[in-house]
């Protein structure tokens, strides 16, 4: 089980109602202006594109914005800024290591507020490569639990469109397959009747971490810092949480 998975998942939760909704709203905007310009503006055609949008939606941006953002990545109206994609990679307390997903049209901001982030609550920056080796790229669906959502309904859903595993991460399932299925085990599980609270490719560890109470807090506390910042767009950890670690850090 990816320990960031369900730090995500609590997160998201509390994205909702907290004052971070602002920042939130441009993190999806600048993920949809991307994937317009990398895909083109039809979401049918353009998955990564349709992923990104209804993240959006379920997270309340208004459609006004959603369709803005569209534009202006595909081109078809002004003000869309050239966003980089770039990859840091660090440590932080316990060991841990972070790779951080940044979009941003400054790199030397990027750069230097990264590090001022990680240094400052007990991180350290890692040489490239140094890092990136223990995570692999995947495609995974959140799916909330409630009503008749089970592992073994969601299994029977998925499997034969190419999904690898279905993890119990708290108060969701985590449904990981290769990125080439996400389209394929996304559909499958519309087609089964199954909602699902979002859909996209992220990077999971190949082995985590336990993490006690003290550390966890750090942790969090780390991830917290490097998120608030504008041109970060994923934190990913190799940590893994447990259920009793966590009920009593919360």
């Amino acid at each position: 089980m990816s320990g960031h998975s369900k730090w995500a998942t609590t997160k998201h939760k509390k994205a909702i109602i907290d004052s971070r909704r602002a920042k939130s709203f441009a993190k999806f905007i600048k993920a949809i202006e991307v994937a317009a310009r990398t895909g083109g503006a039809d979401l049918v055609g353009n998955p990564t594109l349709f992923d990104a949008v209804t993240k959006a939606k379920k997270n309340s941006m208004p459609a006004d914005n959603i369709e803005r953002a569209i534009k202006r990545g595909a081109g078809l109206e002004s003000g869309g800024a050239d966003w980089q994609t770039i990859v840091y990679e660090g440590y932080g307390p316990g060991g841990v290591a972070f790779l951080i997903e940044c979009l941003t049209d400054n790199r030397n901001r990027a750069a230097s507020e990264v590090r001022v982030a990680v240094t400052r609550n007990g991180g350290s920056m890692a040489d490239p490569g140094s890092v990136s080796y223990l995570f692999s790229r995947k495609g995974v669906v959140i799916v909330n639990k409630g009503g008749n959502v089970t592992e073994d309904k969601i299994l029977e859903a998925v499997l034969e469109a190419g999904a690898q595993e279905v993890n119990d991460i708290g108060e969701s399932f985590e449904v990981v397959s290769e990125p080439s299925d996400l389209v394929a085990v996304r559909s499958a599980l519309q087609g089964a009747g199954i909602d699902y609270e979002s859909a996209e490719t992220s990077l999971l560890p190949s082995m985590s971490i336990p993490l006690d109470a003290e550390q966890a807090e750090k942790v969090f506390k780390l991830i917290d810092a490097i998120e608030e910042l504008d041109d970060v767009q994923n934190v990913y950890g190799n940590f893994d949480v447990s259920d009793e670690v966590m009920a009593s850090l919360e």
